[in-house]
């Protein structure tokens, strides 16, 4: 009996050669044109360097050589726990926020970081336009911090810290700060940081700057996301309703 013929695959909506690598989470749109630009993309085996290029799902592409998947995006927040790094490989074998990625069969990458000794809300998706627009301070998207200090800080420290403060790579834009609960009986006190910015070590280099050490550190809110009735290790995909909330702050149209 002759074998049946292959269905084809049905094609989606065309979509920008640009678009369609970005999607498939190697890099942002921006960055793909680049890749575009010094042609190290082909379409059906043809170099392609024209920015205008459409595709369709059954379009083969590849990037230096390597297949790029037609993968929906994902995204998902996750609370990071005190010891694990914030990469998807390690090679001193330290644990790694991929542990936590596996079951959902994409590579999904972190949006900024958060270092070893701080825990709490990260954003992971392969969505390369989303991610680089909440990184960029451009679109000012509120981070907000639980942090406890060594010592009580006075109004002056904290007048520093909300006008900024001079730091690695220059003064810090302006924050909110809040005394949460001071403990003078063992000389630290809590306090709530929001940041517009997120820069490398941004708090602790902050609280340090003004005279006070952090002890203890976790982002509670990235935008409009809260790590709040999270076990430490969680991971919760994001509705297309959230995903929709993000794209919006950052100036993106709703995620197809």
């Amino acid at each position: 009996m002759p074998a049946k013929p292959k269905t084809p695959k049905p094609e989606g909506k065309p979509v920008r050669l640009h678009v369609r690598i970005a999607r498939g989470g190697l890099c942002s749109r921006r960055a793909a044109e680049k890749l575009i630009a010094e042609g190290r993309v082909t379409v059906n085996g043809e170099l392609v360097i024209e920015m205008g290029r459409q595709v369709s799902s059954n379009d083969e592409v590849r990037v230096d050589g390597e297949l790029v998947r037609v993968v929906e995006h994902i995204t998902v927040v996750m609370n990071k726990p005190l010891g694990v790094i914030t990469t998807l490989s390690d090679p001193q074998r330290r644990p790694t926020i991929a542990r936590y990625l596996s079951e959902y069969g994409v590579m999904l990458k972190p949006v900024g970081r958060l270092d070893m000794d701080t825990e709490g809300l990260l954003i992971c998706t392969n969505d390369g336009d989303l991610a680089m627009r909440l990184m960029h301070p451009r679109y000012g998207v509120e981070k907000e911090y639980h942090v406890i200090v060594n010592g009580i800080p006075d109004e002056k420290a904290l007048t520093q810290l909300r006008k900024g403060v001079y730091i690695e790579g220059g003064k810090t834009a302006p924050a909110k700060v809040d005394i949460i609960h001071a403990e003078p009986t063992k000389n630290s006190t809590s306090l709530k940081v929001v940041l517009h910015e997120g820069r490398k070590r941004q708090v602790r280099l902050m609280c340090e700057a003004v005279g006070h050490k952090v002890l203890a550190l976790k982002r509670t809110r990235y935008g409009p996301l809260y790590v709040k009735g999270m076990r430490k290790g969680e991971v919760r995909r994001l509705g297309i309703k959230e995903v929709n909330e993000l794209r919006a702050l950052v100036g993106l149209g709703s995620d197809s």
